[in-house]
């Protein structure tokens, strides 16, 4: 089977030769230079209308080499290559996708309410850091209990490494990585062993090191609109349509050309577009009516805004436009139950933390319109407690979480083994699909630390740039503790960062490993089967204390997802445990303790159980949802 996607930019192999498409607005004349072993070709290209200009020829071939000469002065790489092998500065390559023989052609996806994601960085995942060693764990991942694996952006990047949220040729898988049959092979080799495989890309802004749009293509960015990273993407300015059609184009030849299972939009909150449809909304009707029509496909956000409505579903339950959303408010709630940090972000959790945890479980977002004191009143979020469970992402670690630390620390060495355990058992067993980050489930010792490899004036600034950020916290308010933070272009960064397989051979890394594994399997055998049953907008919680916790999930058969946390140093008391065992348990003394009524210090337990009091009324009532909330929330 062969897959391509057909797009107005960059290459494609014709009966007549390669054809070339430049769109350069501001630019008088465009050649092509082809690069053979004999010295450069050049050839005029042809201007069209709008800014367009296109050639094709005989002389060009697959693998031929090539740039474009804008005015007779500066070359650039294709901005739509397939391939960069030279890096971002260098020549792109021509590929023929019709090359590569696809053999899944019956992988038709998987239902998102199977979702168990594995975030992975490509190049700190194994030794090798490449697309083949990253086939190679696939085994192991299929083993624990994933069902996605995420790779972080992979979009050719400045450098030899990078996390890649600096990628400048959007369409190149990045050379370091390895070649495009490489990622196919590992996406299909993925689809063989029953993987779905995502990929963050990033439409909020261009790297700051080898884009050369600002030159010959500045209708691409706005001066209406700034984020973080300069000026914003130009969505809703003059001459958008092209510049909307590249970033479309962009995410459906990933999922048709790379056969993925779905991508996850980075910080969209920075994608600034007045117009409607917005190019979100539009970005993901084209994905539903192609892709998505023949298989399943995933759209996932990351959006400090907490926009509800992206993530609205139709009558069926499908999503109208984006599958779910990564939650911080779980996250950055449960981060500060068990490390008492209250810095930055965190001091919007700070007064009642199992309170914000207790609705962003049971209603989605923990803050839908309130008022952000980090983010100096304004108001945060929408409404979303009409919103499915499996609309929200939930982890406990990620590449931010982790990588934006000063020195990369992951929680295995910030919190206490039994807090971790009641915050894992909580998290993994939840309605919402849990998020990994790689090496979590055996607690892996090496750190992940933010690293990029700019040349040296650029380098020496964003060193400098992130030492000041941490300046506001207080650990750091001297700069001497500041000069420690390892500088992101420092190889031993990079090599830092790579995943301590070998840890794995111990005995306590291996626990933790199987305590992940034994969650997973349960999520699969008893929650996942749930998923579906739940009422929508009948969730309720309760927190008891000051660190008790309550959810109750109730479900379309009459029955109850019920989850109890004590998630505080204090044993909570008098309770009165619904009937049966617990499904689950965070150690193995907190089953024990419950039959006589207690609840031990950071101690979690999931009940599934169908209250004989709900059965003759007929679906439950927010009263009869609330008693079997209260009947833990009143024991303390």
């Amino acid at each position: 089977m062969i897959r391509k996607h057909v797009m107005p930019f960059g290459t494609e192999i014709t009966k007549d030769g390669v054809r070339f498409r430049l769109w350069a607005p501001q630019t008088k004349s465009v050649e092509l230079i082809l690069e053979t072993d004999r010295g450069e070709k050049r050839l005029a290209m042809r201007r069209h209308g709008d800014g367009w200009f296109e050639l094709t020829t005989p002389e060009a071939s697959v693998g031929s080499r090539y740039r474009f000469r804008l005015d007779q002065g500066l070359t650039v790489p294709d901005p739509a290559s397939r391939f960069n092998p030279w890096d971002v500065h260098g020549p792109s390559q021509v590929i023929d996708p019709a090359g590569f023989r696809w053999t899944d052609e019956n992988w038709t996806g998987r239902p998102w309410e199977e979702a168990v994601i594995y975030e992975l960085h490509v190049g700190t995942f194994t030794p090798e850091g490449d697309f083949r060693a990253v086939r190679g764990k696939l085994d192991y991942l299929v083993s624990l209990g994933i069902t996605a694996i995420e790779l972080m952006p992979v979009a050719d990047f400045p450098g030899r490494w990078n996390w890649g949220y600096d990628g400048v040729l959007l369409f190149a898988p990045d050379s370091g990585y390895g070649t495009p049959d490489d990622l196919k092979e590992l996406v299909q080799a993925a689809h063989h062993k029953g993987l779905m495989v995502f990929l963050d890309v990033v439409y909020n802004h261009f790297g700051p090191e080898g884009n050369y749009l600002h030159v010959y293509g500045k209708p691409f960015f706005s001066d209406r609109h700034q984020t973080p990273w300069g000026g914003a993407i130009n969505f809703d300015g003059e001459n958008n349509r092209t510049v909307r059609d590249f970033f479309i184009h962009n995410a459906l030849y990933w999922l048709e050309e790379y056969h993925l299972d779905g991508l996850r939009l980075d910080a969209v909150h920075a994608i600034l577009d007045d117009s409607r449809p917005d190019i979100l909304e539009e970005l993901a009707e084209r994905v539903r009516a192609g892709p998505g029509v023949r298989r399943h496909i995933h759209l996932v956000l990351e959006n400090d805004d907490n926009a509800a409505h992206y993530l609205a579903r139709e009558a069926d339950g499908s999503p109208r436009h984006y599958d779910a959303q990564w939650n911080d408010d779980v996250h950055h709630a449960l981060h500060l139950v068990l490390t008492g940090e209250t810095d930055g972000y965190y001091a919007d959790y700070a007064d009642a933390p199992p309170k914000h945890l207790g609705r962003a479980l049971s209603e989605g977002f923990a803050y839908q319109g309130e008022t952000s004191p980090y983010r100096h009143g304004r108001r945060r979020g929408e409404i979303s407690r009409d919103l499915p469970p499996t609309a929200f992402v939930s982890f406990l670690q990620n590449h931010d979480q982790v990588g934006n630390r000063a020195f990369g620390e992951r929680l295995s060495d910030l919190a206490e083994p039994r807090p971790l355990r009641a915050a894992l058992t909580l998290l993994l067993l939840a309605p919402c699909p849990p998020l990994l980050f790689m090496g979590e489930e055996f607690a892996c010792p090496s750190p992940f630390r933010y690293f990029c490899d700019f040349g040296p004036e650029l380098a020496e600034a964003v060193a400098e740039g992130r030492r000041n950020e941490f300046a506001r916290f207080e650990r750091f308010a001297d700069p001497e503790h500041r000069r420690r933070i390892p500088a992101p272009s420092n190889p031993s960064t990079f090599f830092s960062s790579k995943l301590d397989w070998a840890a794995l051979d111990r005995p306590d890394h291996r626990e933790w490993h199987a305590f992940y594994r034994s969650l997973l399997a349960l999520r699969r055998d008893q929650i996942v089967p749930l998923l579906g049953k739940i009422r929508r907008g009948r969730s309720h919680f309760e927190t008891p204390g000051e660190r008790g916790l309550s959810v109750v999930w109730p479900l379309d058969d009459d029955g109850f997802l019920i989850l109890w946390a004590n998630l505080g140093s204090e044993q909570l008391s008098h309770l009165k445990p619904p009937s049966g065992p617990p499904l689950a348990v965070s150690d193995p003394d907190v089953a024990a303790a419950l039959t006589l009524g207690r609840m031990p210090p950071w101690s979690t337990a999931w009940f599934l159980t169908r209250p004989e009091s709900a059965r003759p009324f007929g679906p439950p009532s927010p009263e009869g949802i609330r008693k079997f909330g209260t009947a833990f929330a009143n024991g303390h």
